[in-house]
């Protein structure tokens, strides 16, 4: 596929990654199956260090397709997303979380949102977040480029929402980087490298459901954010011409070194982040966990209740 055209009938392959879930991926399943879009669809599982199971109770509908493997590269979700790219029929590949699902009517206004706008690398939706009962939809700008992707993460730009060329993640973008710490971070590192070729495009409506809560496989593991966050700071130089952006995930890095009790090393992050931003949130909550006068654990469940993250 070209970027000066896209073909209303062509293939996307949906890549699923998933541990041991097996409720919430076959809602997950179901969901991308039952895309109203009028192509070719490509479901895609890959059982991540567990045995790959055929899900025969899951009906395929006519030009939908069903496939179930393993990780066939590095253990972890960069390497099985890999697995499911190389797999793929596809000429656009989208991923979707094992917890969370899509909406009917994605595929289909993705697809018209790339027509009319051919020079886009990816496009996005909007969420709609659940977490402890609350709802909150949160819906990305129409387009994101390279230099606000450092500035923000932009979380309404969500992974599970994004469809990408697969021709661009087995070329010029690359494949998912298998080398980040336990994964973390791994959408925001593709969405930098992509965005070097071009824009995000977004329908800014909430098209996936998202589920935030202790199901989530960096819920608490403070030491992977760190880590992962820590090498990205590394990866791309790009960040020392964006002080925002620096700061931002300074403070991120010392709110988990907080959270883990590390407050020597969370107190050089927080300085690091706000001689940068004095205004930058995460670390101010950083110095707070630090100093014993809240846990991590509320801050994070009280953001997280209305849509938000740390």
């Amino acid at each position: 596929m070209s970027e000066s055209s896209h073909v209303s009938g062509e293939t996307v392959t949906v890549v699923i990654a998933t541990v041991d879930r097996p409720e919430l991926l076959r809602q997950a399943v179901r969901a991308a199956l039952a895309q109203d879009y009028a192509g070719p669809v490509d479901v895609v599982v890959v059982f991540d260090r567990v045995p790959p199971q055929p899900l025969p109770d899951i009906e395929v509908p006519a030009g939908r397709t069903l496939t179930t493997l393993a990780n066939q590269r590095t253990p972890g979700l960069a390497g099985a997303r890999n697995t499911g790219i190389l797999a793929a029929q596809g000429t656009l590949v989208g991923f979707c979380d094992d917890d969370d699902a899509w909406h009917p009517s994605k595929l289909r206004l993705q697809m018209d949102a790339w027509q009319q706008d051919p020079g886009a690398v990816a496009v996005a939706t909007g969420v709609r977040i659940t977490a402890d009962g609350a709802v909150t939809d949160r819906n990305p700008p129409p387009t994101v480029g390279f230099t606000d992707f450092l500035r923000s993460r932009i979380s309404e730009v969500h992974p599970s929402s994004l469809l990408y060329r697969t021709s661009d993640l087995t070329g010029r973008v690359g494949l998912v980087d298998e080398e980040l710490p336990a994964s973390y971070g791994e959408d925001y590192d593709l969405l930098l490298r992509a965005t070097r070729f071009g824009h995000v495009r977004s329908v800014p409506r909430p098209l996936v459901t998202v589920r935030w809560g202790g199901h989530s496989m960096f819920a608490g593991h403070w030491e992977i954010l760190a880590a992962g966050l820590t090498y990205l700071l590394q990866k791309f130089p790009e960040f020392a011409s964006t002080p925002a952006g620096t700061a931002r995930i300074a403070g991120q890095v010392a709110f988990a070194h907080a959270a883990l009790g590390q407050r020597r090393t969370s107190r050089r992050w927080a300085r690091s982040a706000l001689r940068r931003n004095p205004l930058q949130l995460r670390a101010h909550a950083a110095v707070l966990v630090a100093s014993g006068a809240v846990s991590a654990e509320a801050l994070l469940a009280f953001t997280q209740k209305r849509g938000r993250g740390l």
